[in-house]
């Protein structure tokens, strides 16, 4: 049970790194992407994620969706819950109708990067929709998980200990990649195994196929006509084979997730053999994630951040990403570690994070913490992956209690919630079930504006308030 659990919050990182590229989603709403369990590494969740389907047209109307790998369902053929007119069932079909047309107009894009005919004939023939992407895409599922029980999920013991043996077995190849970049080898060592649960759930769909899909069908063709363009690069320079080319539904491949439009801008070849193989070389999957989180800022020789005790009464209206002080400054304002440890360095920059609000821990994130979010732009996601790198250099679980007894809001909920905050003035947005930074902005002004802390946590309790009770 724990095993199927855990694929699905690396499904559900898909969704946040299909939200990353695709830009839809702010940083604060795409905590929430995260959290979504049952519902998709990274994604995607993917992640983060991956699953499933497929489906042929062959006119007007849809012949029966042919089954994905592992017999999962086809697409549903009703309309996407975004609203968007690209997502509804007629589009889909008349879209789906003429892939094969859509496919074949991409040559002369191809051309020009370099693809030959023969590849591109060779790499295309037989591409038919996967329409079940199209449920996926626009999954807007009734409950989410809590940051904590999606902590408990990816940071556990088994996980920690195949991590301990993965960077024992790959150690030279760890010292050789953390000499070159500077980048600590818990932290490449973290992503693969939250995004894949090292090289064991990368998911099985064919990234042409999914992100061809996505190019013809859908609110995001432009954007997925890029990555499925990139993934015939890939296989024109011969960096992989078809058969290592598959992933989640968003197009995310290899034991750490890149995209096809990433793996050309961070991939490496980390030993020298004339390809750039994320998938099935240790070598080159681990030189090429250091990469990118080189080029993404990385501070050698940095922590990510730290966990803190925030004092009573504080003002959590300081717990924003665009907030940012010294150590030094935060300590003055009563913030501590645990068991009052030393900060290493009170002359760094951090700013506050309260995942949790007041009933929880608050942690001071620094510069690598954001590289960690440029990855996979979700808090919980990095909060992760620092915790886990912190874990696998042998630190101690988070000492501050996680609010357990408090239950998530049901999407409904989250809409009703949103369309309150509007009601009294406090919320410009368009309620739609989903938190942002706009949501818990408008949340934390609400609550000061009632003398109880400002923290913006969506909790039972702020709802009841809203509600008047």
């Amino acid at each position: 049970m724990m095993q199927s659990v855990a694929r699905l919050a690396l499904e559900r990182l898909a969704v946040v790194r299909l939200a990353k590229c695709a830009g839809s989603l702010t940083g604060a709403t795409m905590v929430a992407a995260a959290l979504l369990l049952p519902v998709s590494a990274r994604a995607q969740a993917q992640n983060g994620l991956s699953n499933l389907f497929g489906g042929i047209f062959s006119g007007a109307n849809p012949a029966p969706s042919q089954p994905a790998p592992g017999g999962a369902q086809p697409w549903s053929g009703e309309d996407g819950a975004s609203g968007h007119p690209l997502m509804s069932a007629s589009a889909i079909r008349e879209a789906a109708s003429n892939f094969n047309n859509c496919v074949a107009a991409m040559w002369p894009d191809a051309a020009r990067r370099g693809i030959t005919q023969e590849n591109f004939q060779r790499f295309t023939a037989g591409l038919t929709p996967d329409l079940r992407i199209m449920d996926l895409m626009d999954s807007q599922p009734e409950f989410t998980k809590s940051i904590w029980d999606y902590l408990d999920i990816l940071v556990n013991d088994n996980r920690l200990a195949k991590g301990r043996e993965v960077l024992a077995k790959y150690k030279a190849q760890f010292d050789a990649t953390e000499k070159a970049t500077g980048v600590d080898r818990t932290i490449i060592a973290s992503i693969w195994g939250i995004e894949s649960n090292y090289s064991t759930q990368m998911g099985d769909r064919s990234v042409l196929q999914s992100t061809a899909t996505l190019a013809c069908i859908g609110r995001r063709q432009a954007y997925f006509k890029d990555e499925f363009l990139s993934g015939l690069e890939i296989l024109n320079r011969g960096d992989l084979r078809p058969e290592q080319l598959r992933g989640s539904w968003a197009g995310a491949f290899g034991p750490t997730q890149f995209m096809p439009t990433a793996f050309k801008r961070f991939a490496v070849d980390g030993d020298g053999d004339g390809r750039r193989d994320v998938v099935d070389n240790p070598t080159d999957l681990i030189a090429s994630t250091a990469n990118n989180l080189k080029k993404d800022g990385w501070q050698s020789g940095q922590t990510w951040g730290y966990e803190v005790v925030v004092p009573q009464g504080f003002n959590y209206m300081l717990a924003d990403r665009a907030k940012a002080m010294t150590i030094a400054q935060w300590e003055k304002l009563g913030l501590k570690r645990p068991a009052n440890q030393p900060f290493p360095q009170p002359a760094e920059k951090a700013y506050l994070l309260a995942p949790a609000g007041a009933q929880g821990p608050g942690f001071l994130m620094l510069q690598n913490y954001r590289v960690i979010m440029k990855y996979n732009p979700a808090e919980a996601y990095a909060l992760a992956i620092g915790h886990f790198a912190d874990r696998l250099r042998g630190g101690q679980p988070f000492v501050q209690p996680w609010p357990r007894k408090e239950r998530e809001l049901s999407r409904t909920e989250r809409l009703e919630l949103q369309q309150l905050l509007a009601q009294r003035g406090f919320y410009k947005g368009t309620p739609d079930g989903q938190f942002g930074g706009q949501t818990r902005e408008a949340l934390r002004n609400f609550q000061a504006s009632i003398g109880v802390p400002a923290d913006g946590f969506a909790s039972s309790d702020a709802l009841d308030r809203l509600r008047g009770r």
